[in-house]
């Protein structure tokens, strides 16, 4: 099968960009990595209670601020869908943390009732979601900081995210489903979650989902180690994508939709073209992958990896981040 112009264009561009790199950005490992809208920055969350922020220069990242206040690991970030300022830490000590990078402060803590481990922030700003240990997801007024809303759900919750059309909620859970909420607005107050349908997607625990930037798919990764990509508007399962041996902790889109990067305790991470299901590269790593984000504008794909076990030079290793496809 003669490979598309545009795959053939990547991999020229892989090729030529083929080794990954490195960022000092914490004293411990990265559980989550995030860019602003622009691009122009790059977050880190870390098992060190902080997170870092980097510039995105021409062919580095340079270290902006490190960002402290949290009492426990923080496990998840994300940043304000429209706004490049602003960026929401969700961590184990039962708080959540708004930060401005104008000001290099904390602007809100939020207390939560449980250890929060995902967070995501709706595609309209307005409200940000948080889910913790017990099940429980918070949605936080993004302006007030008060809780609006709060959802606790009978199945291990995974992972949280808006549609791309802010109307309708997705929740990976450990029964291996998706589990579809719709937004049905109320005559006072925060609209109320009506669950709408729930999706068989994997025989086992549905761990990451992500939507693609074009709103046409969203996909889910599972501990069955595969990777199914779903039509947004049917709700079907279009295609698999199953080079991964183990089970799928992280995925990202491409700003063009048309890759999509995967990875877990597998020593590479998997780039597929979204449209084939075609192995487009594979960015090799010396551990498993927590985490991996595409840059909103290029292609250039952030992750952070375990510190390498038993090597001699793991503390070199831990904390960083780590840059694929820069020139």
């Amino acid at each position: 099968m003669a490979l598309s112009p545009y795959v053939q264009a990547m991999q020229e561009l892989f090729r030529a960009n083929t080794r990954s790199r490195e960022f000092p950005a914490h004293g411990a490992k990265v559980h989550s990595v995030a860019w602003s809208c622009c691009g122009r920055r790059l977050a880190s969350g870390s098992f060190d209670k902080t997170a870092s922020v980097f510039l995105l220069e021409k062919d580095r990242l340079v270290k902006e601020n490190n960002y402290r206040g949290h009492g426990d690991s923080v496990d998840q970030l994300c940043w304000h869908p429209s706004n490049p300022d602003l960026f929401v830490t969700a961590s184990g000590d039962k708080t959540i943390r708004i930060w401005d990078v104008r000001t290099t402060k904390c602007i809100a803590t939020v207390n939560t009732k449980g250890e929060n481990i995902n967070i995501c922030w709706s595609p309209d700003g307005q409200t940000i979601a948080v889910g913790n240990k017990d099940d429980v997801v918070t949605f936080i007024d993004a302006k007030t900081h008060r809780s609006k809303a709060e959802e606790q759900f009978k199945f291990e919750v995974n992972e949280i995210s808006w549609n791309n059309d802010n109307n309708m909620f997705f929740l990976t859970n450990g029964n291996g489903c998706i589990n579809i909420l719709r937004q049905v607005p109320v005559a006072a107050g925060y609209p109320e979650l009506k669950p709408i349908q729930s999706i068989n997607a994997h025989p086992s625990n549905c761990i990451c989902i992500k939507f693609d930037p074009m709103g046409k798919y969203f996909a889910t990764g599972s501990a069955d180690a595969l990777v199914s990509l779903w039509d947004v508007d049917e709700l079907v399962c279009v295609r698999c994508f199953s080079r991964l041996d183990w089970p799928v902790r992280t995925l990202s889109f491409s700003h063009d939709g048309k890759m999509l990067a995967s990875a877990s305790e597998d020593h590479f991470i998997d780039i597929a073209e979204v449209e084939t299901g075609e192995k487009l590269w594979e960015v090799q790593c010396e551990s498993p992958t927590f985490t991996v984000a595409w840059h909103p504008k290029r292609p250039l794909l952030a992750f952070a990896c375990d510190d390498k076990d038993g090597k001699y030079d793991s503390s070199r290793e831990a904390g960083t981040v780590k840059l694929f496809g820069l020139p």
